[in-house]
C-alpha cells in the first residue's frame, strides 16, 4: 500500500497541531496559507486534503476557498478534499461539495469523528488508485496496441488472423503511425517468433550499397570489398524479413526483390551461385504506391507480390479516443518513479491538436514533458501545444477546408464524449440523427456500433 499522505490547510497553530496529533497514521503535512498549500500539493502528492473555507488571503493576496479547491483539482486530481468550515458556513460547503470536494466537517473539531472522516477518504482515495491499476494492467494491450478506437478494430482483426500466416504483409500508413511497430507485432504472434527479425530502411541507405546490404558481396566483388559480408535477406533466414520504407527502394533494385520474392533463392552481389532463403516477407511505406504505379516509379508486379495483404494504419487524428489512453501509458514508462499526471488544459490541448506526426509525435512530446516537468502536473506548456506553438506555417487558409477539418473535430469529440452512442451524439451536435449519418458519409466516419 502506497504511503498515506494529508495536508492540512489551516491557519490557527492550536488547531493545526490538534488535527496532527488526532491523525497520527499517516504522513501530515501543514500549511498556514494558500502559497504554502500549492507548495506542498506538488511536492508531497497527498491523497487527501482538509481546507479550511475561512483561511484568510495569504501575504501575496492569493485569494483561498473556493479559489484555493480550484487549484487543488488543477495540480491534483482525484485527491479528496475535505472542507472544514465553522457553524455559519454550511451554505458554503454545500456549495464546495458541488463544486468538487468529497466531504466537509463543521468546527469545533471533535478527534473521532475527524478521524472516521480522513480514514473513509483515505479508503475511497486507495479504491480509485487501486481501480485506476487493474483497468490499466488487466490485460495486455493486443499487440501492443492502446485503443478503444472504432478505427483501430478493422486493423486488429486483421492482424489476429495475418499474425500466424506466412503472408507477405504490406503496411501502409503516414508517417510515425507505428508501422514498425505492426512488422514486429506480426512477427511476434508468428511461427518464426524465436527466429530473426531483420530490418533494413531502404530510404536510408544510399542507392549503390543497398544491393549489397540485402543481398550480401563476395570478396573482390567491388572496389572495397575485402570479404564476403552476408546480406539482410540471408541473415533473416527462418525469419521474418522487414522492408521499411520500400516505396523508396530504386528501380533496378525492385527487380531484383521482384525475383527473390517469385524464387525465394539470392545471388550475392560478384557470385553466380543461388542461395535458398526461407524467409517470411514485411514491406511498409507512408507514400501512395499505387500512385508511383501510374508514373512509372514503382513496379505494378513488384506491389501485387508485396500486397498479399495490406494492413493501413489510421493516423493518430482519425482515433482521438486514444490519445489520452496513449499519452498517460507513455507518461508513466518515462517518468515510472513519479505520480504525474495531466491537466484538464493539457489534455484539451491534446484533443484539439492534429498531430501531424502522429503517434512518434506524441510520444516525442511526452517524454520532453516527463523530463522538463518541474511539478508534478503536465500542462500545455510542457508539452508545448501552446497557441504560440499552433501556428502552422503551412496549414491551408482555405476557408471550406478549415470548416470541414473543424466540423470533423467536432463530431469526433462528440462521439468520444457520448462512448459512440450516435443519438446522443447527434442531440450533443444540435442535429438530427439522419443529418449525422450524411455526416459520416461525407467524413469517412464509423462508428463501434456500425
Amino acid at each position: 500500500m502506497a504511503e498515506r499522505r494529508l495536508l492540512v490547510i489551516e491557519d490557527d497553530p492550536g488547531l493545526a497541531s490538534q488535527m496532527r496529533w488526532c491523525i497520527d497514521d499517516c504522513d501530515v503535512s501543514v500549511a498556514a496559507n494558500a502559497q504554502e498549500a500549492e507548495r506542498l500539493l506538488v511536492r508531497n502528492a497527498p491523497q487527501v486534503v482538509t481546507l479550511d473555507l475561512g483561511l484568510p488571503p495569504d501575504p501575496g493576496g492569493t485569494r483561498v476557498g473556493f479559489e484555493l479547491l480550484e487549484t487543488i483539482a488543477r495540480l491534483q486530481p482525484g485527491t479528496k478534499v475535505i472542507v472544514i468550515t465553522g457553524r455559519n458556513e454550511r451554505e458554503f460547503a454545500v456549495r464546495a461539495i458541488a463544486e468538487g470536494a468529497y466531504d466537509y466537517y463543521q468546527k469545533p473539531i471533535e478527534s473521532d469523528t475527524l478521524r472516521f472522516v480522513v480514514e473513509r477518504a483515505f479508503r475511497l482515495a486507495e479504491l480509485e488508485a487501486e481501480n485506476r491499476r487493474l483497468t490499466e494492467t488487466a490485460s495486455e494491450p493486443l499487440f501492443g496496441f492502446i485503443s478503444t478506437s472504432a478505427a483501430m478494430e478493422p486493423l486488429l482483426r486483421r492482424l489476429h488472423r495475418v499474425a500466424p500466416t506466412d503472408a507477405t504483409v504490406l503496411i501502409t500508413g503516414e508517417t510515425g503511425t507505428g508501422k514498425e511497430m505492426v512488422a514486429r507485432a506480426l512477427h511476434r504472434s508468428s511461427t518464426r517468433a524465436d527466429k530473426a527479425f531483420v530490418a533494413i530502411n531502404c530510404a536510408a541507405i544510399p542507392e549503390n550499397l543497398l544491393e549489397s546490404e540485402l543481398f550480401g558481396h563476395e570478396k573482390g566483388a567491388f572496389t572495397g570489398a575485402v570479404g564476403r559480408k552476408i546480406g539482410r535477406i540471408e541473415s533473416a533466414d527462418g525469419g521474418t524479413l522487414f522492408l521499411d520504407e520500400i516505396g523508396d527502394m530504386p528501380p533496378a533494385l525492385q527487380a531484383k526483390i521482384l525475383r527473390f520474392l517469385q524464387e525465394r533463392v539470392i545471388t550475392r552481389v560478384g557470385s553466380s551461385g543461388e542461395i535458398p532463403v526461407d524467409v517470411r516477407v514485411l514491406a511498409a511505406t507512408h507514400q501512395d504506391l499505387r500512385g508511383m504505379i501510374a508514373e512509372n516509379r514503382f513496379r505494378q508486379d513488384l506491389y501485387f507480390r508485396l500486397s498479399e495483404i495490406e494492413l493501413a494504419l489510421p493516423p493518430l487524428r482519425d482515433r482521438r479516443e486514444d490519445i489520452l489512453l496513449i499519452a498517460k501509458d507513455l507518461l508513466r514508462r518515462f517518468a515510472p518513479d513519479r505520480s504525474l499526471q495531466f491537466s484538464k488544459a493539457a489534455i484539451a490541448a491534446m484533443d484539439s491538436w492534429d498531430w501531424p506526426g502522429n503517434v512518434r509525435e506524441l510520444e516525442n512530446r511526452v517524454r520532453r514533458a516527463a523530463i522538463l516537468t518541474d511539478g508534478l502536473i503536465v500542462t500545455p506548456a510542457d508539452l508545448e501545444l501552446t497557441q504560440d506553438s499552433k501556428a502552422d506555417d503551412g496549414a491551408t487558409l482555405d476557408l471550406k477546408t478549415a470548416r470541414a477539418r473543424a466540423e470533423r473535430q467536432a463530431i469526433l469529440q462528440a462521439l468520444h464524449r457520448c462512448g459512440n452512442n450516435v443519438s446522443e451524439a447527434a442531440r450533443l451536435l444540435g442535429v438530427s440523427r439522419p443529418t449525422l449519418y450524411a455526416l459520416f458519409m461525407k467524413h469517412n466516419l464509423t462508428t463501434e456500433r456500425e
